[in-house]
């Protein structure tokens, strides 16, 4: 399952369904959560059930729901609602590992009721929507089963912190959500999960948000979550391997595997070591989910 790009999309609105499925997203997020004003809650559910119900088997994305967090007394009528086949996974908001346990034991049970594989419906946490999730992301080193990528956000946390902002006037995170961010990319990696960024609010601005996802993608995010369908197309090419980075992860591995006993080789003149072949490998094998 790629997971380079994820397109949110509200979960009354089956017009926008039809544009995220043709806007080339790894994977579409139903969402019934803060794009669905409460009234509209239970009608979003039937709408996507349906989708999901009718889902095309040659649809080249993945089918993910973003249901209400426990605390609001709906998320269990949204599982009951949404895990039927079709479903590839859930994406919790404003959640902790302890959240994530309650999740997996709901889905081990909705599972069986609807004929699905043990396991089959994975896990995303929206890890960073408030303060005790951030001071607790190193509970994530033990990893649940069903989870599959961490990623965080920045307007949820803000909402709890009280702050009138998040970000300074050159638009670079303010410390506090930096260290956020920055903590959601160590706590995936130490869980062997992907770690997607957060959002990039000017949909408009697709040089500005090229130049974002190839920054993120520096420092370690493997993609990243969309709020429109224009915005996809830029997330998939900056956090896909050029031709360049592919020809020398190719020579990297088939140096090591010439020299099976090296823990350094030299190619055109540069030595490169283990954490180079890792790094090799990770290109190549970002190439093979696609």
């Amino acid at each position: 399952m790629r997971l380079r790009s994820l397109l949110f999309v509200p979960g009354d609105s089956p017009r926008k369904f039809a544009k995220g499925a043709a806007s080339g997203a790894d994977g579409l997020i139903f969402d019934l959560e803060d794009s669905v004003a409460p009234a509209q809650k239970a009608e979003a559910r039937n709408i996507v059930s349906g989708w999901l119900d009718n889902r095309d088997p040659a649809a080249s994305f993945s089918h993910w729901v973003r249901i209400n967090p426990f605390e609001t007394g709906l998320a269990l009528g949204d599982l009951a609602a949404v895990v039927r086949p079709g479903l590839d996974g859930i994406v919790l908001p404003k959640a902790g590992t302890a959240e994530v346990v309650q999740l997996g034991h709901c889905l081990d049970a909705l599972e069986a009721r609807a004929g699905l594989a043990a396991g089959s419906v994975k896990i995303l946490v929206v890890a960073t929507e408030t303060p005790a999730a951030v001071l607790n992301l190193s509970g994530y080193c033990a990893p649940h089963p069903r989870l599959v990528a961490l990623t965080w956000g920045a307007e949820d946390l803000s909402a709890a912190l009280g702050s009138m902002d998040n970000k300074h006037e050159d638009g670079s995170w303010l410390p506090v959500f930096g260290l956020a961010r920055s903590l959601c990319l160590l706590a995936a990696c130490a869980a062997d999960v992907a770690p997607l960024d957060t959002l990039y609010a000017d949909f408009r601005d697709s040089e500005g948000l090229a130049r974002n996802c190839r920054a993120a993608r520096r420092e370690g995010f493997t993609g990243r979550i969309a709020i429109h369908p224009d915005q996809i197309a830029v997330i998939n090419a900056a956090f896909s391997p050029s031709a360049e980075e592919i020809a020398e992860a190719q020579r990297v591995i088939a140096a090591f595997a010439a020299a099976p006993d090296a823990g350094t080789v030299g190619i055109d003149g540069r030595m490169y070591d283990i954490p180079h072949l890792k790094r090799a490998e990770r290109v190549l094998a970002g190439l093979a989910q696609g």
